[in-house]
């Protein structure tokens, strides 16, 4: 297992649970990029804020996997005399962020429950039918 220094992620991760703190990490990038444009070198310190301890070769290919997927746009600007490519979230990125909140949220709400809906109880369906659960 690698360390936290090593991954880029909080704690040491197994690969699977790297793909988890990866979509967090997607949404971050979303919520920020929703209220500036931003750059990476500048996420890579907010994501640090937040216990990510995210580098380059690990931040530019998901900024650029995300670019690709049309959840942002990016351009060439000088800042502070300085090149930086800036991303900025899309009309497809802000729909993904609005339900992304809605989905967190929900999982939030089931992570602080006491007693989660026990799952062994719903009835199994057949594709496009109702269950108890769902009426």
């Amino acid at each position: 297992m690698m360390k936290a220094a090593e991954s880029g992620y909080p704690l040491a991760v197994s690969t699977q649970q790297r793909e988890i703190f990866t979509g967090l990490i997607r949404i971050h990038v979303l919520v920020h990029a929703e209220h500036e444009s931003l750059f990476g070198l500048a996420m890579m310190e907010e994501l640090k804020h937040h216990g990510y301890r995210i580098g380059p070769g690990t931040l530019y290919p998901l900024l650029h996997g995300m670019e690709r997927d049309g959840l942002l746009k990016s351009e060439l600007k000088n800042v502070t005399g300085r090149q930086r490519r800036l991303y900025k979230i899309t009309v497809t990125g802000r729909k993904a962020l609005k339900k992304a909140k809605t989905l967190v949220d929900e999982l939030h709400h089931e992570l602080h429950e006491e007693h989660p809906r026990r799952v062994s109880d719903l009835e199994i369906s057949e594709p496009g039918e109702s269950t108890k659960a769902d009426k």
